[in-house]
C-alpha cells in the first residue's frame, strides 16, 4: 500500500541512479555521498535474522540539518525511498535498505550541543553514542538513564527510533520518557520542532511521543532535547538461585507487590544459566533452574537488598548472595552480560524475541517457551527484564540447516502468539521493523491499523520514508 505510492524515477536503472547522485552532490560534499557497491552493501542491514534487505542506490552521511533537508527534498522530487540509519545495532530489520533507496546514515551528526545542569536537559544530535552521552552528563553529576545492552555502540537517534529500553527500565523507564523535544526533517524537507525543554508542557498534540518508536517512518530526527536526572549512588547487586522458573517469577511478584523499586531486576532461565557456565565456567550450580539478579541504587542499598533477599527466600530461593561493594556487584552481573554470547555459542546463530507480558504472567511465558522449545527440538534460552515483564526468548539454531531454520522461525512466531495470548505485546523495546510487521496487525486490529496508516500518510503522503517497515 505504501510502496505503491512510490513512483519509479522516469529514467530508470543506472541513468536514474546517476541523476540521483548528481542531484545529491549539488549541495553535499563528495565524501558524504558513497556509491561504491561494495561499500553501500555494508549499509544494507541491521543485526536482525530472517529480514530481507535490498541494495541501496547510494549512502549519504550528512553532518548538518541543511544537508538532511537537501536529501529529503531530492528524494521527494525524484520519488526515491529513504532509509534512515544509526549504528545498525537494531534487532528487527527496521534499518534494512530497500532496492534503489537512499540510505541516510546519521552517524556523523554526533555532537552533544548542550548539557544544562539547571534545566537538567541535554541537547544532542542523533549520531551521539548512548554511552558517550552518559559519561558526558556524569561529569556534571547527572545521568541519562536509558541503557540498551548495546549502549557502547547504539546511537541516541536509533534509541529514539525504536523507543529502546535496557536494564534500568524497572525503575527509570524507557527512552520515550526522556525525550522532551525534537527537531525533525519531514519527508518534503521542511524542518519541524516538537515538544519543549521545560519540565511541563501540554500545548497541542504530543507529536514528540509520536516520533519516538516510529522507526524513521514519519521523519528524520536531527536534534533531541533529553531529560536528565541526578546521578544516583553506586548500585549494589544481589543474586538469588531458584529451583524453578516458577519460584523465581513468584519472587518477582512478591518484590513488586511489596512496593520495592530496584534499579535492576533480571532473570535468566536454566538454559541460559547452563550456556553461560559452558562458555565462561562461572561455577553456577548445575541445580540452578533460574537465576534472579536484583540491584538497588538507594542511599542504603544493603538494607534494601536484605529485604529483597528475604522475599526471595520466602519464594523458595536456595541461595541468596548479596554483594558488599561495587566490584562484587560487577562480578555478579557478569553472568547476565554473558547471556547473549553464551547462547550464540550454542548453535552459532540466534534469533532474539522481544515479547513483553504483565509481570504476573511472566512464569506462564517462560513455561510456554519451554514447551515450544521441546515441540520444535530447539534450544531456546530466556533472559528477561523481569521487573517490567520484558522477556527475550533467544532461539538458537544452525542457519546452514534449512529445516532447523524453518523450525526456528516457527518457534519465534509461536512465542509472539503466546505473548499476545497472555495479554502482552509483540515488542517491548526492539521495535517492529520487518521482522514483526505481520504481527503488528494482529495486535492492533483493523481499526488500529487504519488509524496508524492515516498518521503515516499525513506525514509521508508519498510513502518514501522507510517503506516496508511497520506496515
Amino acid at each position: 500500500m505504501i510502496m505503491s505510492r512510490i513512483e519509479a524515477p522516469p529514467d530508470g536503472g543506472t541513468a536514474a541512479t546517476g541523476g540521483l547522485v548528481d542531484r545529491l552532490l549539488g549541495a553535499l560534499p563528495a565524501e558524504a555521498v558513497l556509491t561504491d557497491p561494495d561499500v553501500t552493501a555494508s549499509y544494507a542491514r541491521d543485526m536482525a535474522s530472517f529480514c530481507p534487505a535490498g541494495a541501496p542506490a547510494v549512502v549519504v552521511l550528512p553532518r548538518t540539518v541543511e544537508q538532511v533537508q537537501h536529501v529529503m527534498r531530492t528524494a521527494t522530487e525524484l520519488r526515491v525511498p529513504v532509509v534512515p540509519q544509526g549504528a545498525r545495532t537494531g534487532l528487527s530489520g527496521a534499518a534494512n535498505a530497500t532496492d534503489g533507496c537512499i540510505v541516510l546514515s546519521l552517524t556523523r551528526m554526533d555532537r552533544i550541543l548542550e548539557i544544562n545542569p539547571v534545566d537538567r536537559v541535554a541537547v544532542v544530535e542523533p549520531g551521539v553514542i548512548n554511552a558517550t552521552l552518559s559519561r558526558a552528563v556524569g561529569e556534571h553529576g547527572l545521568s541519562y538513564p536509558p541503557d540498551p545492552s548495546s549502549w557502547e555502540m547504539c546511537t541516541i537517534g536509533g534509541n529514539i527510533g525504536t523507543a529502546s529500553g535496557g536494564l534500568c527500565c524497572v525503575k527509570y523507564g524507557v527512552t520515550a520518557e526522556y525525550v522532551l523535544g525534537l527537531d525533525v526533517v519531514l519527508a518534503d524537507g521542511r524542518l519541524m520542532s516538537t515538544g519543549r525543554r521545560t519540565a511541563k508542557g501540554v500545548a497541542g498534540y504530543d507529536l514528540t511521543r509520536l516520533f519516538v518508536g516510529s522507526e524513521g517512518s514519519l521523519g528524520i530526527v536531527v536534534r533531541a532535547v533529553l531529560a536528565l536526572r541526578p546521578k544516583p549512588p553506586q548500585q549494589l547487586v544481589l543474586a538469588a538461585e531458584f529451583p524453578s522458573a516458577a519460584a523465581a517469577c513468584d519472587a518477582v511478584c512478591r518484590i513488586m507487590a511489596g512496593g520495592h523499586v530496584p534499579s535492576l531486576l533480571e532473570l535468566m532461565d536454566r538454559t541460559t544459566v547452563r550456556a553461560v557456565n559452558d562458555l565462561a565456567h562461572m561455577g553456577l550450580p548445575d541445580t540452578t533452574e533460574a537465576l534472579l539478579l536484583a540491584a538497588f541504587d538507594t542511599p542504603d542499598p544493603a538494607a534494601d537488598l536484605a529485604a529483597l533477599g528475604a522475599l526471595c527466600e520466602a519464594a523458595g530461593a536456595g541461595q541468596v548472595v548479596p554483594a558488599e561493594d561495587a566490584a562484587e556487584s560487577e562480578l555478579l552481573l557478569q553472568a547476565r552480560r554473558l547471556s547473549l554470547p553464551a547462547l550464540e555459542a550454542v548453535r552459532g546463530v540466534t534469533m532474539i524475541d522481544d515479547v513483553c507480558v504483565p509481570r504476573s504472567r511472566l512464569g506462564d511465558l517462560i513455561e510456554g517457551v519451554e514447551r515450544i522449545a521441546d515441540k520444535h527440538g530447539l534450544t531456546i534460552g530466556v533472559v528477561a527484564h523481569a521487573g517490567d515483564g520484558n522477556t527475550h526468548p533467544t532461539v538458537c539454531f544452525d542457519a546452514r540447516d534449512p529445516d532447523e531454520s524453518r523450525r526456528a522461525r516457527e518457534s519465534f512466531d509461536e512465542i509472539m502468539a503466546l505473548g499476545l495470548e497472555l495479554g502482552g505485546t509483540i515488542t517491548g523495546e526492539h521495535g517492529v521493523g520487518v521482522l514483526k510487521k505481520e504481527w503488528l496487525a494482529r495486535e492492533l486490529g483493523p481499526v488500529g491499523m487504519e488509524m496508524q496508516r492515516a498518521v503515516k500518510h499525513a506525514f509521508d503522503p508519498l510513502g518514501i520514508l522507510n517503506p516496508g517497515k511497520l506496515f
